[in-house]
């Protein structure tokens, strides 16, 4: 049976918007499919968490003020006794030594200008024997360089020589002095005081914290570090000087300055390096007030002990720990984990910070970049990139065209 004009249209109705549908979806629709972003699969971030070290146990003495600090470790590590300033004795010559070199500057391995002594520099030999002071000989018509002087002042503590040195350097005492206080002022010491360069007046005082924080400003001098290493010097005209600090040498110290003053008792400033895992660890330590040097160095001895066990390394992280996890919409998995190794030394018990921070991820490479893990201690912050496990790959066209649903964009 023929069909009528109405079923011809109909059909043909049907045929034209039926290949208008499939020009769309082979147009628009497919392409849209296979091309539009895939959702990124976001990160399930893990805890990290990093044990401390344990608690120093010490045994300070139990007279004058002591503190503990070490180079790169802010401020006092432990301290006891006094925290109020105490007479410095010759610890002092370490300011002047380091003032001296701020006038007049030498490089490491250099001798500086000669310095010939005058009368004037007799008188002041006379002026610390009267003092009880320790002095070094001298007399007219000597002629030193800079570098033998600051020798004579550090490892034999002569306090003539600490005197003629600051002279030289200022033109004055006077001078001197006035360059002392501005740079105490400038290096932060708030408890500092200093009247003589030599540390015989019992007015040149500081606490047990800022002597922490100008023993690091000496060992930081290669100059002066170099001076007070020195188990023994010897000095034409003069002789063989033996170091006043007897330590030297044990327990890892070297360096870096003693003190004796009557009625205040002996002190020692002192600087002790070690090594703590694959660190090096250069300790700072003062104790002051001792009756003796023998009774000052037999305590420091027993409270080394327990510092040295005080430090630790710390394993933050090991290389492939895993700080988060990947999910794919299209059921890929992979995680988030450290690229390196990282450690720290800590002092005692202080506490490891750490936090992550990871980006969510569509496709990616193996150790592709997606984050970083930090961890924070003693102010210091230690920073581990975060790279993926295995690799995220597209999920090809079958799945894209079986779930438009879950593709961005999609239609």
């Amino acid at each position: 049976m023929p069909l009528t004009r109405r079923q011809l249209y109909r059909r043909r109705r049907i045929a034209v918007f039926g290949s208008l549908a499939l020009v769309l979806a082979v147009g628009f629709y497919l392409p849209m499919t296979l091309l539009a972003p895939l959702q990124a699969a976001t990160p399930v971030v893990a805890k990290h968490a990093v044990l401390p070290g344990a608690t120093a146990q010490l045994a300070f003495p139990s007279y004058g003020g002591s503190a503990i600090g070490a180079v790169g470790f802010d401020g006092v590590l432990a301290q006891a006794g006094s925290t109020a300033p105490l007479p410095m004795a010759s610890i002092t010559k370490l300011v002047t030594m380091l003032v001296v070199l701020q006038a007049k500057p030498l490089a490491l391995g250099e001798e500086g200008p000669s310095i010939t002594m005058t009368s004037a520099d007799v008188t002041l030999y006379n002026r610390y024997v009267a003092q009880n002071g320790s002095v070094a000989p001298v007399r007219s018509g000597l002629a030193f360089t800079q570098h033998e002087l600051m020798e004579l002042s550090l490892v034999k503590s002569a306090d003539n020589y600490a005197a003629s040195l600051a002279v030289w350097a200022y033109g004055s005492m006077d001078a001197y002095l006035s360059a002392a206080k501005s740079w105490v002022a400038a290096h932060q010491l708030p408890s500092m005081t200093i009247t003589d360069p030599t540390g015989i007046l019992p007015t040149n005082a500081a606490t047990t914290a800022d002597l922490l924080t100008l023993g690091k400003l000496a060992l930081a001098d290669p100059v002066i570090a170099g001076i007070v290493s020195m188990k023994s010097v010897t000095i034409h005209d003069i002789g063989t000087l033996k170091n006043t600090n007897s330590l030297l040498g044990s327990l890892g110290i070297v360096g870096i300055k003693t003190g004796t003053l009557t009625g205040a008792g002996s002190n020692l400033l002192f600087a002790s390096e070690h090594k703590v895992g694959g660190s090096e660890v250069t300790v700072v330590g003062v104790v002051l007030g001792g009756s003796t040097h023998a009774v000052i160095d037999a305590d420091i001895k027993v409270l080394m002990t327990g510092v040295l066990a005080g430090f630790h390394e710390v394993t933050l992280v090991s290389k492939g720990d895993t700080f988060a996890s990947y999910t794919t919409r299209w059921g890929q998995k992979t995680t988030a984990i450290a690229e390196k190794t990282a450690s720290v030394v800590t002092w005692s018990d202080t506490a490891v910070t750490s936090s992550s921070t990871v980006a969510p991820v569509t496709t990616g490479s193996k150790g592709q970049d997606v984050g970083t893990a930090s961890f924070t201690v003693a102010g210091r912050t230690i920073r581990v990139p975060l790279g993926l496990s295995r690799a995220l790959t597209d999920p090809g066209p079958g799945w894209r065209l079986s779930h438009p649903g879950l593709l961005v964009g999609a239609p």
